[in-house]
């Protein structure tokens, strides 16, 4: 079931779910609240909740408005784009030939055919970052697994509006973002520390920051670099 309310200005949309604990969202771009409660919970318990985060949610929905965001991409010869935090100069090259993606130097080379629209190449640039995002996620899986002594049964990396990473207990998956091939590498080993901390420890509780803080002790720093980092430009839809 979906409802909402307001305090003050904010406005908190709810839906009950067959789950155990709250879960407390702000949601990029805008900072829209959200709030997954458990079905037997009253609607007026989840509104003493929302009041005693009221000054948290607006603290979250400052940093969004205040987060630098990418123009948008045009995909256009000589224009920017990120790889591993590092930016690089777009050359595009024009070529009867299968479409490719590549590094060179300080550029991102994308071969496409005579007449290619700006939807399919950013089709291949992101089929592109995927492949790269799985090809570095895989050894730092696989090297955390050894240290936290967890095992990630599947990995899935699609583009995601709204997490840089998710995870499923009962399955033992993780998801991350696509996007995260964008941003320095560190901060994706971050997201894969915190998301498999997440197979153990289901909730941001004391004993989860006390493991991020024992296994990672600079997870804070790599967070906020990654939250202070531009994002993209686009739509969202919820």
């Amino acid at each position: 079931m979906k409802t909402w309310f307001e305090i003050g200005e904010v406005r908190v949309d709810v839906e009950h779910k067959d789950i155990k604990h709250l879960h407390l969202s702000v949601l990029p771009p805008s900072g829209a609240v959200r709030i997954a409660a458990p079905v037997r919970m009253s609607l007026d318990a989840v509104r003493v909740f929302a009041i005693g985060k009221l000054a948290w949610i607006r603290r979250q929905q400052q940093k969004l408005r205040d987060q630098e965001r990418e123009t948008p991409r045009e995909y256009l010869d000589r224009e920017s784009h990120y790889v591993w935090g590092q930016r690089y100069l777009l050359h595009l090259l024009e070529v009867d030939q299968p479409p490719s993606v590549e590094l060179s130097h300080h550029r991102l080379v994308l071969r496409v055919r005579p007449g290619t629209d700006a939807a399919r190449k950013e089709e291949l640039l992101e089929e592109w970052y995927r492949d790269e995002l799985r090809a570095a996620a895989q050894p730092l899986i696989e090297k955390w697994q050894r240290i936290m002594a967890v095992d990630v049964q599947r990995l899935f990396v699609r583009r995601m509006k709204t997490k840089w990473g998710s995870c499923n207990p009962d399955k033992a998956t993780i998801r991350l973002n696509t996007a995260l091939a964008r941003k320095p590498w560190e901060c994706l080993e971050y997201i894969i520390v915190h998301e498999m901390a997440h197979l153990t420890e289901h909730t941001h509780n004391e004993r989860f920051v006390a493991m991020l803080d024992q296994l990672m002790p600079k997870w804070q720093y790599h967070r906020d670099v990654l939250n202070r980092l531009p994002v993209s430009n686009e739509k969202w839809n919820y």
